[in-house]
């Protein structure tokens, strides 16, 4: 059995088979993030050595490359002229196929899987033709392949977004209107421990929003950095919210929730929405009801 959607992923061997395609377009994502939320994985990886023709692609800062640096919280969805600009600044145009792709520095912490998936799910919805490369950099080390530290000059482009982008992005009223309700499935991605209430959790109270169910996005990995589970196993990790109409996931600050949300795509999900600013906007109102426990 194979997913729904298999050219969402690519394997190393693929990209190594295309490499040189005039269209292709590479973005790394790596995170290597600070107390401040400034990243300095450009610095401490990809200038020692990347993917040839790779760009690094600051998504993980605090107000990256696919955030608007205008919001009050980090990692939110940029507006449509703001990715735009974004995406001819690093030579990504209509017909462009781009690849997306991260290692994990360090173990737990800067999860290269999380970083692919947020960027994937922003630059998908607005219209990006666009995959992440399973397996991740550390992959690619291991094969063998070619490292380089020559910096990549991205090529003049033009790029026309989807009028339709907003569609996979959910926001606090959204969340309120589904609760009460059984067409939707609120699904927090974050570890057991966080949505029992037994970690701080993200914001002033512990917990989960109350009715959500829990699917920590790491039992949809083999490992760190991309390496996704194979579909008939994937399949199975995701049978509850697969079965639900409609599925909002969130997690801190909307970044580990695109991996379910991610996963519900490669197997055919056509109804998922991310819930832009999560707990760090949730937890923050003392109106919005949360509940710690199992559920």
């Amino acid at each position: 059995m194979t997913y729904s959607n298999p050219d969402y992923l690519v394997s190393t061997e693929w990209l190594a088979e295309h490499i040189n395609d005039a269209n292709l377009r590479i973005v790394d994502v790596t995170a290597m993030l600070t107390s401040k939320l400034i990243n300095r994985a450009e610095a401490e990886f990809f200038n020692k050595g990347h993917i040839p023709g790779a760009v690094f692609f600051d998504v993980p800062a605090g107000h990256g490359v696919l955030s608007d640096p205008d919001a009050p919280l980090p990692w939110t969805w940029p507006s449509k002229q703001q990715f735009e600009a974004t995406m001819e600044s690093v030579g990504i145009a209509n017909d462009s196929r781009v690849v997306i792709v991260a290692r994990t520095p360090r173990e737990g912490l800067d999860s290269g899987t999380m970083w692919c998936t947020r960027a994937w799910w922003t630059m998908h919805h607005f219209g990006v033709d666009c995959a992440i490369l399973n397996g991740g950099v550390e992959k690619w080390e291991a094969e063998g392949r070619a490292m380089v530290t020559e910096r990549n000059a991205p090529a003049a482009s033009q790029f026309t977004a989807s009028d339709d982008y907003a569609r996979g992005c959910a926001d606090k009223s959204d969340v309120l209107a589904s609760r009460g309700e059984t067409e939707t499935c609120l699904v927090d991605a974050l570890p057991a421990s966080s949505f029992n209430g037994d970690d701080d959790g993200y914001g002033p109270r512990r917990g989960h929003i109350a009715g959500a169910v829990n699917v920590p996005f790491r039992s949809l990995i083999n490992g760190e950095s991309a390496d996704f589970l194979e579909p008939d196993a994937m399949r199975n990790a995701v049978a509850g919210m697969i079965d639900q109409p409609r599925v909002i996931t969130y997690c801190g600050g909307a970044i580990a929730a695109t991996v379910n949300a991610f996963a519900l795509k490669l197997c055919g999900h056509e109804d998922v929405k991310v819930y832009d600013a999560s707990l760090m906007e949730w937890s923050a109102d003392e109106t919005l009801p949360m509940e710690t426990g199992s559920g």
